[in-house]
């Protein structure tokens, strides 16, 4: 059966304590699908009861998106309302709490969809949204990235079942990797968060100036840049406050030099990028920036996407994610980021998060690009993880030590 309302009330709970931890006197602002307001009404139940102050919920709707992608007039598409950019600050400034509900249908734009209109109003977005996602990106307030199943994505994921069976199996994936099936499901992530900690720690440790890559169709080599900082699991906001921006989350993740990347890197699964597929792609960089790339399946949506601007075509992301891990192991490509990107070794093109670096937070944009941070209007995952990886780390003395062999750490 779908989630019974104690199941959704335990979601919405665990939402509100691991995903933001909102704290008393708190505003939670929660960005919903309208497919998910079931989600959302318990959400706000959940951050009332932990003490918020005030919740506001904004609905979205994607069909809506796709009308405009089909029908407004061309001038449109590059506007974005700025009162609407403006509440987004205001928000951010007062200590908001933020709580985005991802569950897209992976074929929205699977039609006659023009992926040039489609990146202008993306575009404009990113452009009137700058100030408010580098407060997220510098991890200045709580956030939390999390999913609902909706039959269009289930569809997608389960094509072979009946739409009401491949719901309940979405569902019963999304229970699984956001650790609600266990008997205390506050204390299991808690569990999961020091066990992600101390792989962060050991990594820090080692202070890696590069890292290798090798696969099939990967030979790869990323430059760390001095003062890197590897994150996973719970994060700290401005105040102190622990919240876990994702929801699954099984990466542990750094900022790569943007300047020192160089070689081919090959894509291990489909990119979903705001509803346009992107599949069988691979990069290849010469100095940072991508000189050439393939794509078997949305050749054009990957142009408009390296062209949004000039960070687009670098890396702004490396994670770390073995193939022995519980989303991967289920066996699923689930067309969206938030899980492909957990059950995989994953980059990311476009904006570095100044929280990997030391003191990066405080660091103005001409400090962050000397020391070699990324900077870019999108910030997107993709997948490159599989049994076959090896990646290498070299330690400042010049010596190679394996990381990675056949998808896993090298080491427990």
């Amino acid at each position: 059966m779908l989630p019974t309302d104690k199941q959704i009330m335990d979601y919405a709970e665990l939402i509100a304590m691991i995903g933001v931890n909102v704290q008393p006197g708190q505003t939670v602002v929660v960005m919903s699908p309208i497919s998910a307001a079931r989600l959302a009404r318990q959400i706000a139940v959940a951050a009332y009861e932990a003490g918020a102050h005030n919740v506001h919920v904004e609905y979205n709707d994607e069909e809506l998106s796709l009308v405009k992608y089909k029908h407004a007039p061309e001038e449109s598409l590059s506007e974005y309302p700025m009162w609407r950019a403006k509440a987004w600050e205001e928000y951010a400034d007062s200590g908001a709490a933020f709580v985005t509900i991802y569950a897209p249908n992976p074929d929205l734009l699977s039609g006659d969809i023009d992926p040039r209109r489609v990146g202008e109003t993306i575009k404009a977005a990113s452009q009137a949204l700058q100030n408010y996602r580098s407060k997220l990106m510098n991890h200045a307030n709580a956030w939390t990235l999390i999913s609902y199943a909706t039959p269009e994505w289930a569809a997608k994921v389960y094509p072979e079942l009946p739409v009401h069976e491949a719901e309940q199996q979405l569902w019963a994936r999304i229970i699984e990797s956001t650790r609600l099936d266990a008997a205390n499901p506050v204390a299991a992530w808690k569990k999961h968060n020091r066990r992600l900690k101390d792989r962060v720690d050991r990594l820090n440790a080692k202070r890696y100036t590069e890292l290798r890559y090798r696969s099939e169709g990967t030979n790869l080599t990323i430059g760390l840049p001095e003062g890197h900082l590897w994150l996973g699991g719970a994060k700290a906001n401005a105040k102190g406050d622990d919240f876990n921006p994702n929801m699954p989350t099984e990466e542990v993740f750094t900022m790569p030099h943007k300047d020192q990347v160089n070689g081919t890197v090959r894509s291990t699964k489909p990119l979903n990028y705001n509803g346009q597929l992107i599949d069988g792609f691979s990069l290849t960089f010469q100095d940072g920036k991508v000189v050439d790339f393939q794509a078997e399946q949305g050749y054009e949506v990957l142009a408009q996407l390296l062209a949004a601007d000039e960070g687009a075509g670098r890396i702004g992301e490396v994670a770390l994610v073995p193939d022995d891990s519980p989303i991967s192991n289920s066996g699923i490509i689930f067309y969206n980021t938030l899980f492909d990107e957990n059950a995989s070794c994953h980059l990311a093109l476009g904006q570095a998060y100044p929280v990997n670096l030391e003191g990066g937070s405080a660091m103005s944009a001409e400090q962050l690009a000397e020391a070699g941070a990324n900077r870019s209007l999108i910030h997107v995952d993709f997948m490159i993880g599989s049994a076959s990886l090896s990646i290498d780390g070299v330690l400042p003395d010049g010596s190679v030590e394996p990381i990675f062999r056949d998808g896993n750490w090298a080491e427990s």
